[in-house]
């Protein structure tokens, strides 16, 4: 018997981050995970069918000029939902390949069931590879489904998966979830880099191919990031996460990445027994739960693309009983709240190296816009004086390491979302007054000022 001419080496690769190693190693160089390494063996490329008549995204088999390439219209699916719409930038987009990851029970796959609800008369193909057929129309029902075409199919092999779609033709395909998938030529086990790389380049080459757009489920870390390869980010056209506690009703959807739209907007949801609904007025929501007359307690403008939002900003300042005072901050950057909190020392003569201080942003909020600076440095001051804010203001504005307060873009549209929910008094930079002509305006350039109107 004549010895194979090609040979199959092995490599380790880290499940977290995809990281390959010739060796063994017990701690990843790339993520810090400890013993993430799994032995994967690598065919080569002469025997990888894949390497064999690949074609591009655009599936032409030569390169095209600038000139042969037809500009037409894009049409784009409407979802139904509306904050879904607003994160994926107008809607669905034909023949891309949408990733939508999140914590275990966040919502992801309901989201996508109720998406398939709404998109009535349109042939979905639904794939599962975590539920039976009876459990997703236990939910469906739950839901109140009413579109009869959608198609549940509980499979794994994701040659099986293309070879249905390819007879049926959909009008989407759903696959929850991408970890759960293989491909019977790879001898990994389901989950691994290699078979969710794969799987994710024989979807992303369908649906060019075809047109037919495709979401995928992904699992999470328990750092929240996107299980598997890096590259799996990279593969696909939109990445949307979904985020909030399973103990609050509210849920976040962003876009990490989208070559459709911006990665600015985000889609607010609430959780109820029915489902995801969405949510049209976040400002009002995030400001219902609010305690007037409490000290520690400001309200800022914030935006989240092109949506204004007024947050509710929390402060807790107690003295310390350890050797050194804790600074803990939930939905805001700790390194800037450490920042804020030595300008404040320094420029007001505040003493606060006795005193905890635990920041928190009202409704699950992530903020990473410094025009919260304000309301921050605010609410620090009213906790630890032990005296509420105005009730009535709404404070707007970037701080500086000098205390004085900057300007902040778009500050019309702010302004106006305050006034619309009722505040009397809306405090922005000096710089920002000569955009805004509204009686409500008060503008201060430093936080000394600030301290004054509002405290």
């Amino acid at each position: 018997m004549l010895a194979s001419k090609t040979k199959t080496r092995s490599q380790f690769v880290c499940q977290s981050c995809g990281f390959t190693s010739p060796r063994w190693m017990g701690k990843c160089p790339e993520c810090n995970s400890w013993n993430s390494f799994v032995e994967e063996s690598v065919t080569p490329a002469i025997n990888n069918p894949k390497a064999k008549g690949a074609r591009g995204a655009s599936g032409a088999e030569r390169p095209l000029k600038l000139r042969e390439i037809s500009m037409e219209q894009e049409d784009r699916i409407p979802t139904g939902i509306a904050e879904l719409d607003r994160v994926l930038g107008g809607g669905i987009m034909r023949g891309s390949l949408v990733l939508v990851g999140g914590d275990p029970g966040i919502g992801k796959s309901t989201l996508l069931l109720q998406m398939a609800r709404n998109l009535l008369g349109a042939n979905v193909l639904y794939v599962s590879g975590e539920e039976s057929p009876r459990q997703l129309k236990s939910r469906a029902e739950r839901l109140g489904m009413k579109n009869e075409e959608i198609s549940f199919y509980a499979e794994t092999n994701v040659e099986k998966i293309i070879e249905v779609a390819q007879t049926d033709k959909p009008d989407l395909i759903i696959v929850d979830s991408i970890q759960t998938v293989y491909r019977s030529m790879l001898d990994s086990a389901p989950g691994s880099v290699a078979q969710v790389r794969e799987c994710a380049a024989l979807l992303l080459e369908f649906a060019k191919s075809s047109g037919i757009p495709t979401f995928i489920v992904g699992h999470v870390t328990k750092e929240g990031m996107i299980a598997g390869p890096k590259v799996l980010e990279h593969i696909v056209d939109t990445v949307l996460q979904f985020e909030g506690e399973r103990t609050h009703a509210y849920r976040i959807l962003r876009a990490a990445k989208n070559r459709y739209g911006s990665t600015n907007e985000i889609g607010v949801f609430t959780m109820t027994s029915l489902g995801l609904e969405e949510v049209a007025n976040p400002s009002e929501v995030f400001l219902s739960e609010r305690q007037y007359g409490a000290s520690g307690s400001a309200v800022t403008s914030v935006l989240e693309g092109t949506r204004p939002l007024l947050v509710e900003v929390q402060a807790l300042v107690s003295p310390s009983h350890y050797g050194v005072p804790q600074r803990t901050s939930t939905g805001y950057d700790y390194r800037r709240i450490a920042m804020l909190l030595a300008v404040a020392e320094k420029r007001l003569g505040v003493r606060l190296g006795t005193q905890d201080v635990f920041i928190n942003i009202a409704g699950g909020l992530t903020l990473d816009e410094p025009a919260a600076d304000l309301s921050i440095v605010m609410a620090v001051l009213s906790s630890l004086k032990d005296v509420p804010l105005d009730s009535k203001a709404c404070l707007i504005g970037e701080v500086g390491l000098g205390g004085e307060v900057r300007a902040v873009p778009q500050i019309e549209v702010r302004v106006q979302e305050a006034e619309r929910l009722g505040f009397e008094r809306i405090v922005i930079p000096n710089a920002n007054l000569k955009s805004v002509k509204n009686g409500k305006v008060k503008g201060i350039g430093k936080l000394s000022e600030a301290v004054e109107v509002v405290l």
